[in-house]
């Protein structure tokens, strides 16, 4: 856990998420607290973690997300070093597409 980000602040806006009952909710959420290129950072992001976790090279992820080769190098120092929390969402969405599936 980074304790350069925690803080009473922090922990609200966490709570605050966790209320978030479904993604219409989230939409409504985020729209009013992030701008679009926040939005859209995040979501860039998280697949291109996604990407590197299926074992793409940086070539097919950059052509694919628009990312940058060094948003996917931080990415994939996050995956390797970080908290794990980008392999918990991906092991959940996975689970979760894969009941879709079903």
């Amino acid at each position: 856990m980074n304790s350069k980000i925690r803080d009473e602040h922090t922990d609200e806006l966490f709570k605050a998420i966790l209320t978030l009952k479904d993604i219409e909710e989230c939409y409504n959420f985020f729209e009013d607290l992030c701008t679009i290129s926040e939005i859209k950072a995040m979501a860039q992001r998280l697949q291109v973690a996604k990407m590197l976790k299926e074992h793409h090279v940086y070539t097919d992820i950059v052509n694919k997300t628009g990312a940058s080769t060094a948003t996917i190098s931080r990415v994939n120092r996050c995956l390797n070093y970080g908290a794990d929390g980008y392999k918990t969402v991906l092991e959940r969405i996975s689970g979760e597409n894969a009941g879709e599936n079903k």
